[in-house]
């Protein structure tokens, strides 16, 4: 799957969303009205998603799925634009950029926060790779309610398997997991190529050795759930 679907034609809104209207709705600074400016072309509000348009039940935590379009000024976007327009936006969304007759699907995990019904909790973005713009579109996933059909929607742009049983946020979870310790890694990489001195040269390898090692078993892990089994460490 690539996180391109068939929309049904009740569905489509095709409303411009201004900038501006972004802008008084996350009070936005200099530096993302500046990103907007050079990256965004236009904002495209292309489909709503919910019972009166697709004829499926709303649920507790996903009551419409929005689907915008993001005209780009050039191939690379600051994900804090994506991350302004979800904040403005009380719904799930999923975004497709296009530019240069190329797309691209991008969207975040967003599910109303326990703690507080009024606000979101927003995953790290997910992401297809560029394809032709005019491209084929695959059918909207058979589901039996806006919910389900969030999470069908939503897992097409995630490169992990899941697991038997695993919902959706535990998944998430589970990858944005493997990607902070990469990131750890990769910056350990970069410290100890700079540090010059030998003894610190000692302390940050035995750093990094640990963090590749927790890399490692978090993968191993990821391998072992996509695969229905237990963890070798657990067996």
């Amino acid at each position: 799957m690539t996180g391109f679907f068939d929309y049904p034609k009740a569905a489509a809104f095709g409303r411009v969303l201004p900038k501006n209207k972004i802008y008084e709705h996350t009070g936005a600074g200099a530096a993302l009205k500046d990103l907007f400016i050079t990256q965004v072309d236009q904002v495209v509000w292309k489909f709503k998603l919910a019972p009166e348009t697709i004829n499926l039940a709303a649920t507790r935590s996903v009551s419409e799925i929005q689907i915008f379009s993001v005209s780009l000024r050039r191939p690379e976007l600051d994900l804090d634009v994506l991350r302004a327009i979800d904040r403005a936006i009380p719904f799930p969304l999923i975004f497709e950029l296009t530019w240069s007759g190329k797309r691209k699907a991008v969207a975040a995990f967003k599910r109303p926060s326990e703690a507080d019904s009024t606000k979101w909790v927003v995953s790290e973005y997910f992401e297809s790779g560029w394809d032709e713009e005019a491209g084929p579109r695959q059918p909207l996933p058979v589901s039996l309610n806006l919910g389900a059909l969030y999470e069908q929607m939503f897992s097409a742009l995630m490169p992990e398997q899941a697991a038997p049983d695993e919902d959706i946020q535990t998944r998430v979870a589970r990858v944005e997991a493997i990607r902070a310790k990469t990131r750890e890694v990769e910056r350990i990489k970069v410290r100890l190529d700079r540090e010059k001195q030998f003894n610190r040269r000692v302390a940050i390898n035995a750093e990094l050795r640990v963090a590749k090692q927790h890399l490692a078993e978090l993968q191993q892990d990821k391998l072992a759930k996509a695969d229905g089994r237990r963890p070798a460490a657990s067996e």
